[in-house]
């Protein structure tokens, strides 16, 4: 009997587990603060380009480390790839604003 190959997560399965890394200054998760810039998903690999609330982040390395181990739990997953960018830079929604209590 041939062996199935299990087959890659869906988008939404990556955010979900994304939207339970919480930024550990801003108490927030990284989903809802818009450090997710992009996400593809390709037959066992999956992509990530973010971003960190400023260059300078402290817990920048943690999260991007997060990142990687929480999605390499997912079904299918044999790389996750995280490329940190600054361009654009980060910027609260004015939705994130308000509920940060900075408007």
């Amino acid at each position: 009997m041939p062996t199935q190959t299990p087959q890659a997560p869906t988008k939404e399965e990556v955010i979900e587990l994304i939207k339970s890394i919480i930024d550990p200054e801003l108490f927030i998760d990284i989903w809802t603060l818009g450090l997710i810039y992009h996400i593809e998903i390709k037959e066992h690999d999956i992509d990530i380009r973010m971003t960190f609330t400023s260059i300078a982040c402290p817990a920048g390395p943690e999260l991007v480390g997060e990142v990687k181990n929480k999605l390499a739990t997912l079904h299918g997953v044999e790389n996750v790839n995280v490329e940190v960018v600054f361009t654009p830079p980060w910027e609260p929604s004015e939705d994130l604003k308000a509920m940060m209590g900075i408007l």
